[in-house]
């Protein structure tokens, strides 16, 4: 084929409206590792994606360049994800050429959005890949031949694909070449469904992506007992658009279309019960496309005495199987975490993800890569989540944080993708009870200072609790309000968010609070049973009696790259473990509860203790736990 007709088909591709302004892509990098947030902002740190500056893009198709792809066509058998071989020849190949992979397949500059300064050149290409693999990523002799082969699994994402191969590393990128597209057989199927509680104890809610609007197909889901005739509940249809978005590059080279989202929600349910679903969605001629068919196991009635497990948390992230986009280096323990939970499914019964969800940090294809990665999970077991900084936190956008983390998608993508049961899903607190444990969920990103909206409403969840009924009280949150000893806030002097536990810990206190688990500091750590700085039990492992402090549990090696803990000694760390791994809390019944620190990588106990006592031990009196009394007669 000759250049020019390369160039034609490329022009096809790349035409339509021109762009005045965009922002330049390392901007965003910059922007993404500034701010005031604690990490340590390192190239292992950042976003993939965001290290291509594709508006950079020069057109240089070359004759002696070709990329093609195979099979054509995906997902025949209804299959959600499918692996694509591609085979790309240049006779000029270079160690820093790369494939790109694109969706929509056309992946042209009307798409462009005006954020921030004139260019010069208006840009032929303004959309990040989804993801991305250097040309001699499993072919050695790449150089020498001009010839390689790559494997990429694609996951069904409501468009069309194409393969692109650009030479000149990821600064300064030279289309050479373009493949022909491939597709979904269905590419709007309804796909990786989230469950998660209700409102009610006896109601579960179904959320799933489609490529189906309402004014085309009426969202369902088909449920009922397991091997009982179904009945149908209808769904809720949302989305978001770039105008939702509050900067780049989720406004920007970020930006993806984030289909439809729809939520379901399956009431009066017989507690302790195996139910089946499919989501669908009803075609105008009353025709139904169906998903799969899925379990759950719905919950047991508040205060119920039987054998109760939960899996809890933080900053997993997410990778890619087949080693694309700089697989095991930005989320290294992702997938082994995952996989690790996949293999237990059978042995716990809900999850708490604890805030940063996929850290797509504003490109918004990696939200499907993530809720297709955790959808074994998922969509067997409620997948309850709290907004982490790389969710919500933009400047000014009313983050209590005014730091870029979320890439300019503050919050958006979270509250319409995954379902909580709170009044305002703006305002991720919430609270939500499973048998003997009560849950309230705090969002750090907002400010829950003694006197603001949050706080008002966090001790009125701990008063809320009947203890005699649910004994286990659990208060989780995202940033480290409590207690850690990690390097950067042990540099600070807080050990501790600022003003976290000065304005918290009296409501800790006054209400017995159990365990109060955090994520965003990546390890794990246990403290004792702590009040006012100040151990209040001196035992380390079998806890029994009055409720006379907090236990705090750092659990945020979910999946992210590991943080460092300071060489100061403190007195109240029990345990300290610079590795990936979860915590699982099981209450066998109103007086016993087992607390289990998990490695992801073999998924043995590493670090662990029991709490054992009675009610009257929850009403003791103890220092600031009770209200004043009165001698009158």
């Amino acid at each position: 084929m000759s250049i020019m007709i390369h160039l034609s088909i490329v022009f096809m591709l790349f035409s339509n409206a021109l762009v005045d302004r965009v922002c330049h892509a390392s901007s965003y990098s910059r922007l993404i590792s500034s701010g005031v947030d604690h990490h340590l902002h390192s190239p292992i740190n950042e976003q993939p994606l965001a290290k291509i500056a594709i508006h950079k893009t020069i057109i240089a198709l070359h004759e002696s360049a070709s990329i093609r792809s195979n099979p054509l066509l995906l997902g025949f058998k209804g299959e959600d994800a499918e692996w694509v071989n591609v085979e790309l020849e240049y006779l000029e190949a270079s160690e820093d050429d790369w494939v790109g992979v694109f969706s929509p397949a056309k992946f042209n500059s009307s798409d462009c959005s005006s954020e921030a300064g004139n260019w010069p050149e208006t840009p032929y290409l303004c959309t990040a890949p989804i993801k991305y693999k250097f040309a001699n990523h499993s072919t050695v002799n790449y150089v020498e031949t001009g010839k390689a082969n790559l494997s990429f699994r694609i996951i069904n994402q409501r468009a069309d694909f194409a393969f692109a191969l650009f030479t000149g590393g990821l600064e300064a990128p030279k289309l050479v070449a373009v493949s022909d597209p491939i597709s979904f057989a269905n590419p709007k199927a309804p796909l990786y469904p989230r469950l998660a509680h209700g409102k009610a104890w006896d109601e579960m809610t179904v959320t799933w992506t489609s490529g189906y609007n309402i004014d085309e197909a009426t969202p369902l889901v088909e449920w009922g007992w397991k091997g009982q005739i179904k009945k149908l509940s209808p769904a809720g249809t949302l989305t978001f658009t770039r105008g939702s978005m509050c900067g780049p590059p989720a406004r920007t080279v970020g930006w993806r279309d984030p289909g439809f989202i729809h939520t379901s929600f399956l009431k009066e349910l017989w507690p302790n019960t195996m139910y089946e679903y499919r989501m669908g969605h009803m075609l105008s001629n009353g025709s139904i496309i169906y998903s799969k068919m899925y379990t759950f196991k719905s919950s047991p009635y508040p205060g119920q005495d039987s054998l109760q497990r939960v899996i809890i948390f933080g900053d997993m992230g997410k990778a890619e199987r087949d080693g694309s986009n700089e697989y095991a280096n930005y989320q290294p323990g992702s997938l082994i975490t995952t996989d690790q939970l996949v293999s237990d499914l059978d042995n716990y019964d809900i999850v708490f993800h604890i805030g940063d969800l996929p850290y797509a940090n504003g490109f918004l294809s990696q939200w499907d890569q993530f809720t297709a990665q955790v959808e074994p999970i998922s969509s067997i077991k409620p997948y309850m989540i709290a907004s982490g900084n790389h969710e919500r936190d933009f400047p000014n956008s009313g983050s209590f944080y005014d730091t870029p983390d979320s890439g300019g998608e503050c919050g958006v993508p979270a509250e319409t993708m995954y379902y909580v049961p709170a009044d305002n899903r703006a305002k991720f607190w919430y609270a939500t009870d499973y048998g003997m444990f009560h849950f309230c969920i705090a969002d750090s990103e907002h400010d829950w200072r003694e006197g603001s909206e949050q706080y008002s409403w966090l001790e009125k969840c701990f008063a809320s609790v009947d203890r005699q009924k649910q004994p286990w009280l659990i208060f989780a949150a995202h940033r480290v309000l409590g207690y850690s000893s990690n390097s950067w806030l042990a540099n600070e002097g807080a050990f501790e968010e600022p003003m976290g536990r000065a304005n918290l810990q009296k409501l800790w206190q006054k209400y017995k609070v159990d365990i109060a688990l955090y994520g965003h500091v990546h390890n794990y750590e246990r403290t004792c049973p702590i009040y006012q700085n100040q151990c209040v039990n001196l035992e380390i492992s079998q806890y029994s009696g009055t409720v006379n402090g907090t236990i705090h549990v750092v659990v945020g090696g979910g999946g992210s790259h590991l943080s460092d803990f300071t060489e100061i000694n403190t007195f109240w760390s029990l345990y300290k473990d610079q590795d990936w791994g979860f915590v699982k809390l099981t209450a066998f019944n109103h007086s016993s509860l087992l607390f289990e620190y998990k490695k992801s990588n073999d998924g043995l106990v590493y670090d662990n203790f029991t709490i054992s006592r009675d009610y009257r031990d929850v009403l003791a009196c103890v220092h600031d736990g009770c209200e004043p009394t009165t001698l009158a007669t």
